[in-house]
């Protein structure tokens, strides 16, 4: 067999090829190159990601699974685990956008539920290009980016909600953004968090020689195929001719499978799951096989298929949704059979677990591939290409903004902030979600700064929340990716809840030039290096990289899920003051320029330069100091600020208790008293106290020497805001006016 030309090698290089020959010991026939070309893709073998992985911090007292598996699981007591991942689906929902959110949200469920757990709650980061060409400070989205921009919207929450509702998993919270860089190319991560019994985790990885493989969930099609290869390559102009490439997805049946593998998960029948998910059998065999120093030998004509005349390779490497591979011990296939067949659902042994580590595949009697496992899943090559930051980035980084920083505040930049589809309220989104479903939630969608929901039998909550830092990706990728973590970290100890992992998604552009790969290794160190300083570890993840069009990459966006545990949700802390309450910020002022760096209102004036900072070692005292706080009682609501600053902190903390506050800036804000109000950087939380506590409070920051401010207290019809000798006043009709801007 001759070597394939470049155009014939399912996007392996040249290079690459000679690699699979070498591997294997001969040339691969067509089929066999087509999974080479699917499991050596960026998106399944991680070429440029995983050297640069390996340095995060993994372990953890709670940590029951780490990285490797369908999703990491730790230990919050009780012999319970909270299990969680997130994933991209970006490509696909590039292309089509319902299905491809839909199936993204579908993929992610099923990961869970692969181990064990049954899902209880989704979460998404969602990012697309302007709605309006006039909300584009940069000038460069025209109408007709925007109307497609609008498109791509409208059908990536119509599919998360399609997909979510359906199988009955509530929707609970997530971030939404907009940036010219998303333009064609949106970002949408989901994220699914569940619970099981530590002895009910199932593994994926195959073992027992003579055990039964059964593919069991929906028929194959032929929706999918190069699904893997597809989210490993740059959008371009042939977008419309990759909606192939996109899975369909059904909801109704996954909620089928869902049962009936979690009802399979208190047997002893099933050995280990794994989901069909990119590069589907294939993948599903040859990651199990080398997990478990085993092989595969399965017969492809057994396979249960809703179309005609489907060849070996399009079986192999089918994505259609809804399916799952299951090791069964021998004798008891009958017992898996009967409970799938009372759901209605395929469950059909293919083949047999094999001691020979090979991945074995026959049709019409012909063995048409035999692979090593371990080849496929571990043999592509890593690749750690020349690192240099852009060529304009010292410029940009080294943009003054002191003009801006010592503006005078008005009422008008802050309802401006407050109106910004970047600010204003996410209500039209989440009210598409159901997010009640369970029952177990206990904070709304925009009613805090996580999530929160209950753990049934016990009187433990779990926090959730999801933050990503794309623009401040654009000014120093390291800062990126170290402040997801603190914003995250901050985010659940604002409900009181102490956080214990965290799961990431790297959205990033092509690795391949000096560039795009600094900023994927600056972003994953500093990543690193915040979780190592804050004690979390984290737990699983995805990458997705070739995020970019022909206009360019997108920012450079890490995204961050955190967990954390509130041991009693008696003492959860709301998002909301009470009249008479005082006023208290904790972290610093942070009055200077480089507060302002990355920021919306910096940005909204075209200003897309400055120098970010973050004192991680700060944010650390502050988490401890929050979660101290509230296991104490000692105050009576926290809200963390991050976009629009203070000001949009402060206006959003009246809307959401409908009273306002007199607040007095610290005499440090009237030099520069813009980057005071508006200014973003991170580390920084509004407490509420009650009267009697603000003593305590004063002595628990001094201790944790955590900087401490009180700036005013609760009460009135309207927000009115002293800064030296300037002042702000809007009532609060007006701030919720501004905040309930329709998209």
């Amino acid at each position: 067999m001759s070597i394939a030309p470049p155009l014939e090698l399912h996007g392996l290089t040249s290079d690459e090829y000679r690699l699979v020959v070498a591997a294997i010991g001969r040339e691969p026939n067509a089929l066999e190159l087509g999974m080479f070309g699917a499991m050596w893709s960026e998106h399944c073998a991680y070429k440029h990601s995983r050297p640069l992985l390996a340095g995060l911090p993994t372990a953890g007292e709670r940590v029951l699974v780490g990285p490797g598996e369908n999703a990491g699981a730790l230990d919050i007591g009780d012999g319970l685990a909270v299990v969680f991942k997130i994933e991209s689906h970006n490509h696909p929902s590039a292309v089509e956008p319902y299905q491809g959110a839909a199936t993204g949200v579908g993929g992610i469920i099923r990961d869970i539920f692969t181990m064990g757990a049954r899902p209880i709650a989704l979460l998404n980061s969602l990012h697309f290009g302007p709605l309006e060409p006039n909300e584009d400070p940069s000038g460069s989205t025209d109408a007709a980016d925007a109307a497609r921009n609008r498109y791509l919207f409208d059908g990536v929450v119509a599919g998360i909600a399609g997909y979510g509702n359906c199988i009955g998993i509530p929707d609970v919270g997530g971030e939404l953004s907009f940036d010219a860089s998303y333009n064609g190319n949106p970002l949408v991560n989901a994220m699914c968090v569940g619970l099981a019994r530590h002895e009910e985790i199932t593994l994926a990885r195959s073992a027992g020689p003579g055990n039964a493989l059964m593919l069991v969930g929906a028929s194959t099609g032929r929706d999918g195929i190069q699904g893997a290869s597809f989210a490993s390559a740059t959008l371009g102009e042939d977008r419309e001719e990759r909606r192939p490439a996109v899975q369909v997805g059904d909801p109704f049946l996954e909620k089928l499978l869902m049962e009936a593998c979690l009802e399979l998960g208190s047997s002893d029948a099933v050995v280990a799951m794994q989901d069909l998910g990119a590069a589907g059998l294939t993948c599903a065999l040859s990651e199990l096989s080398a997990r478990g120093a085993n092989g595969a030998e399965v017969d492809l004509d057994l396979v249960p298929r809703r179309e005609p005349q489907m060849s070996p390779y399009e079986v192999l490497l089918s994505e259609s949704q809804e399916r799952m591979l299951l090791v069964v011990r021998a004798g008891r296939e009958a017992d898996v059979t009967q409970v799938f067949e009372r759901y209605g659902l395929h469950g059909v042994t293919i083949g047999r677990v094999i001691a020979e580590p090979v991945v074995r595949a026959s049709a019409a009697g012909q063995m048409v591939c035999e692979l090593p496992g371990r080849a496929l899943v571990d043999d592509a090559p890593r690749y750690i290409p020349a690192a240099e930051p852009p060529l304009d980035l010292a410029t940009r980084r080294a943009e003054r903004l002191d003009d801006l920083a010592c503006d005078r505040p008005s009422v008008a930049t802050l309802l401006e902030l407050l109106a910004s589809p970047n600010a204003r309220s996410r209500k039209p989104v989440w009210r598409q979600y159901d997010h009640m479903n369970g029952i177990n939630t206990l904070v709304d969608p925009g009613a805090g700064d996580a999530a929160l929901l209950r753990v049934k039998g016990t009187s433990r909550a779990i926090a959730l929340a999801v933050d990503g830092q794309g623009r401040l990706g654009a000014l120093d990728p390291w800062l990126a990716g170290a402040a997801a973590v603190v914003e995250g970290a901050l985010n659940v100890a604002c409900s009181g809840a102490r956080p214990i992992g965290i799961t990431n998604c790297l959205n990033f552009g092509s690795p391949e030039g000096p560039a795009g790969y600094w900023q994927l290794s600056e972003a994953v160190a500093g990543m690193a290096e915040a979780c190592r300083e804050l004690a979390i570890p984290i737990v699983s993840g995805n990458v997705s990289l070739y995020n970019e069009t022909a206009n360019g990459p997108i920012l450079p966006t890490p995204v961050i899920g955190t967990v954390g545990l509130l041991e009693d949700r008696s003492r959860a802390l709301p998002m909301a003051w009470q009249a008479g309450d005082e006023l208290w910020l904790l972290g610093g002022l942070g009055a200077d320029e480089g507060a302002l760096a990355g920021s919306e209102l910096a940005w909204r004036r075209g200003r897309f330069g400055g120098t970010p900072t973050i004192d991680l070692a700060a944010g650390r005292r502050l988490v401890d100091l929050l979660v101290g706080l509230a296991e104490t009682g000692t105050v009576a609501g926290a809200h963390d600020l991050s976009l629009g600053g203070l000001g949009v902190a402060l206006a959003r903390l009246a809307i959401a208790s409908g009273i306002g506050a007199q607040v007095e800036m610290p005499s440090a804000a009237a030099a520069l008293p813009t980057a005071a109000l508006f200014g973003e950087r991170g580390g920084r939380v509004l407490v509420i106290v009650a009267g009697d506590h603000a003593g305590r409070l004063g002595a628990a920051a001094a201790d944790a020497r955590v900087m401490a401010e009180r700036l005013g207290s609760a009460g009135g019809g309207e927000l009115r805001i002293t800064i030296g000798a300037e002042q702000l006043a809007a009532g609060l009709p007006r701030l919720l006016e501004a905040w309930s801007t329709p998209f």
